[in-house]
């Protein structure tokens, strides 16, 4: 058994989300994405400083967590938001800092 499984299910995907969103890459795509509404990878690479290769893995990332989506486009593949993905992720995130924020708590 894996530490992390030792947690609930919503603590795993907090975190899971967390881990997602921790690499200035990763957000750098998403921004990019954000922009300019869709693009192919290709694109990305030319717009940050980072190689295809890598741009590509952050891409397998984020697409496996469901921020983002893929369609095949001939030898291409389209990349856009996944909107109600990112909303839902960014509610249980707002959720959770909403119960575990301090209201004039005084600590000595």
């Amino acid at each position: 058994m894996r530490k992390s499984e030792v947690f609930d299910t919503e603590l795993q995907e907090l975190a899971d989300f967390a881990r997602i969103i921790s690499s200035p890459a990763r957000l750098a795509i998403l921004k990019y994405l954000a922009e300019t509404k869709t693009c192919i990878s290709g694109d990305i690479s030319d717009k940050l400083p980072l190689s295809r290769t890598t741009v590509s893995q952050h891409l397998k990332e984020l697409r496996d967590s469901g921020l983002i989506h893929g369609e095949i486009d001939g030898l291409r593949i389209n990349y856009c938001l996944c909107g109600s993905s990112i909303e839902e992720k960014l509610a249980k995130f707002d959720a959770f800092f909403s119960k575990v924020a301090c209201q004039e708590i005084t600590c000595k």
